[in-house]
């Protein structure tokens, strides 16, 4: 008896998944300083307040980044 592998090559397709039932994209800001993070939001308001409170907290840390956390989808090309 011998075995018979079928090997199919398929391109995938990438793109941000915009389906309804997709999960939110999410944002947080985070110190570049002391590396604190900013509570997660689906809107991008509360973790921009949360930079103006922290650098009210600590004059010497200017510099954040943006973490956006967005979900993407995979799938072969027919």
């Amino acid at each position: 008896m011998s075995t018979r592998a079928v090997v199919r090559h398929q391109q995938w397709t990438l793109q941000p998944d915009r389906e309804p039932d997709a999960e939110p994209s999410s944002y947080a800001m985070q110190c570049a300083v002391c590396g604190e993070t900013s509570p997660t939001d689906t809107e991008y308001e509360a973790p921009q307040d949360w930079v103006f409170a922290h650098g009210g907290r600590n004059p010497s840390h200017h510099t954040y980044r943006e973490i956006i956390t967005r979900p993407w989808r995979a799938w072969w090309k027919p």
